[in-house]
């Protein structure tokens, strides 16, 4: 059987997405309220902590990993393109693959902001070995089955996780990436229905190249018996029928075992079904809710080694008689690079407490810590490289040849780049953290978002809103940010709470006036989305870096924070003026010109090398493998 892609059409798309989200609200969320206008301090002030215990549990492992990551060398994975296996034997015998599973399974039952803090840690040695525990165990086979597994599949999984079984998520597709609605992979029950059998294409298997176990997202036919639908599947990767056809190589990340997975007629026990049939996106999107904050967890680590290079560098570095440092040019850079550093990392470590404490929704929270900390890690690099000039442009390796340090910058901007993309593209959250903040809106419009309702819906839902925004309008006029004594116990700090509580407001409003002028047409408004959304994420980086000043409660702290804060809300300004000031309608209407052929005369003059070669998605979605007796083959 060779799996196609489904045909659907834009609506049963839409439909299955929003099938698949988590509607309810069973608790607060600082991020949803803000988005409404409510500044909700109470939510993350006083800043959370950890019980002693657990700190100093903690503790205890980070000094053991820390002493272990000193004798490994990530130029050696960088040079080889490899992880070495004692370099993965160590790790699992330090138990990195079981931070956070229960100790009853033969984890280490740490907390989210432990597991954290490893990340940054092993990352910092080379981001591969960031890359491999986190797509283990942030989106792997552990955290899917501490979400929806039964007791059985517990026991009989998590341990073999824990011991450094490495898994993997399995959902992308050669021609289906953020649609899950096209979803192509199939699983078929059998005629016994004890198992299901496996069809399909898997692309850019993070860690499928050595996994033992993965999860796999396949779509099982509706028929008697069965609901169908997406589902999430657990399959052990020395199952016949698997082939690993080859390790894909990247821009960053060398040492990342990252392949293509193809399954053909694989058999997996209706046992190994996670969550139930048609469940696998809810799951994925449940997953994804923690399994996002490893990415700001690599960018606060990344932010950090810019921190201390740029500090190092400025400060030998001399030109017109005097170090660069002082010259005000590269100074602003430093600034920048500093104070988004403490907040990259505020963010990280408030949502991971957050997470940990369990008393809030921190779905938006997540998503916004993964969006923002993977644009400004990238900034933060690239400032770093303009402050090495030329040496930031070499690579680690020539320096040394030369007798230079070995600081490899160029490295970091390489890696550092698929944090863009990594468990969602920025364009794709900027969606989905907008589908979240305007539910409120839509919930309300009703029938006036929707672009098939008549007319006598429209006038109808027109009322319904209308009785709400007379009662929800008039409280966003006025609040505690207006107060000159409000926050007080913040310090120098409290203008800029002050600043968030009428910025909060400010962006409900502004929300209001593009669903009031698009109606069903605002979520093709991708651009008003977009700096809606990308507000709320720096008044959350704001928010964030004030508490955890306030806890610090040291001179430094509150100077970061406060050229933080100061920093952000020129930026927040910027996004205000573009959200009725810009070039979205032109630029779309070129956008589609420069598709119709309309420019082609300006690409001529150039040659274009990568026409002619290589498989297309065409060849790699249609060709069926005729391993079926070897259960795994790797083509190189």
């Amino acid at each position: 059987m060779v799996a196609v892609p489904t045909k659907v059409t834009e609506k049963e798309a839409r439909a299955l997405a929003e099938e698949s989200r988590e509607t309810d609200w069973h608790k607060p969320s600082f991020a949803k309220e803000l988005y409404l206008g409510r500044f909700r301090l109470d939510l993350i002030h006083p800043y959370p902590s950890p019980t002693p215990e657990a700190a100093a549990k903690a503790e205890k492992f980070l000094a053991a990993l820390r002493e272990y990551c000193a004798t490994l060398d990530g130029a050696v994975i960088e040079r080889d393109a490899r992880i070495p296996d004692e370099y993965v034997k160590g790790l699992a015998g330090l138990g990195c693959f079981g931070i956070k599973i229960p100790e009853e399974y033969g984890g280490l039952g740490l907390t989210q902001v432990a597991y954290n803090r490893a990340l940054m840690l092993v990352g910092s040695v080379h981001p591969t070995l960031g890359v491999l525990l986190s797509a283990h165990q942030s989106i792997g086979v552990p955290e899917p089955l501490k979400l929806a597994g039964t007791p059985e599949q517990k026991a009989r999984f998590l341990p073999r996780c824990a011991k450094g079984a490495v898994t993997a998520f399995l959902l992308t597709e050669p021609d289906v990436g953020s649609d899950p609605a096209r979803l192509a992979t199939a699983a078929v029950p059998t005629e016994d229905g004890e198992a299901y059998e496996l069809d399909g294409v898997k692309l850019w298997t993070t860690n499928g190249v050595v996994a033992e176990l993965v999860v796999v997202m396949a779509r099982v036919p509706k028929s008697e018996g069965h609901r169908g639908g997406v589902t999430a599947f657990i399959v052990e990767m020395d199952s016949p029928g698997i082939t690993v056809e080859r390790r894909n190589r990247f821009m960053g990340l060398r040492g990342i075992e990252n392949g293509v997975t193809r399954f053909h007629r694989v058999r997996v026990p209706k046992e190994n079904v996670v969550g139930g049939e048609g469940k696998g996106l809810k799951i994925a999107l449940a997953t994804l809710n923690t399994g996002r904050l490893s990415i700001p967890s690599m960018c606060a680590g990344a932010g950090k080694w810019s921190l201390k290079i740029a500090r190092e560098w400025s400060a030998e570095r001399v030109q017109w008689g005097k170090p660069i440092a002082q010259h005000a040019a590269v100074a602003n850079k430093i600034s920048f690079i500093a104070a988004t550093t403490f907040a990259m990392e505020s963010v990280q470590e408030l949502s991971g407490h957050m997470s940990d404490e369990g008393c809030n929704d921190i779905r938006i929270e997540a998503a916004l810590a993964k969006l923002w900390a993977s644009e400004m890690a990238g900034k933060v690099a690239d400032e770093l490289m303009q402050i090495r000039g030329g040496r930031g442009y070499e690579t680690a390796e020539s320096l040394a040849a030369r007798g230079e340090r070995a600081v490899g910058v160029e490295q970091l901007v390489r890696d550092l780049r698929i944090n863009r993309i990594f468990e969602g593209s920025t364009e794709i959250m900027h969606l989905l953290i907008a589908r979240e903040a305007v539910d409120a809106h839509l919930s309300v419009a009703g029938a006036l978002a929707d672009a098939e309702a008549d007319l006598p819906s429209k006038a109808r839902a027109a009322a319904k809103a209308s009785g709400f925004y007379a009662k929800w309008l008039p409280q966003l006029a006025a609040g505690k940010g207006q107060v000159p004594t409000s926050f007080r116990e913040f310090g120098v700090l409290a203008p800029h709470l002050r600043y968030v509580e009428r910025t909060a407001r400010k962006l409900a409003r502004s929300t209001f006036y593009g669903m009031a002028r698009w109606q069903a047409g605002l979520e093709k408004r991708q651009g008003f989305l977009g700096r809606i959304v990308d507000i709320g994420a720096e008044l959350w980086a704001m928010s964030a870096s004030c508490v955890r000043a306030e806890r610090e409660d040291t001179g430094s702290a509150r100077q970061l924070a406060d050229v933080f804060c100061r920093q952000s809300r020129l930026r927040i300004e910027a996004l205000f003026e573009a959200l009725w000031d810009n070039t979205d309608d032109v630029d779309f209407a070129l956008a589609q010109s420069v598709l119709a052929g309309h420019h082609t005369w300006l690409e001529e003059g150039v040659f274009d090398p990568s026409e002619g070669t290589g498989p297309w998605i065409a060849d790699w979605r249609t060709g069926a493998s005729t391993e079926t007796s070897v259960a795994r083959r790797i083509v190189t």
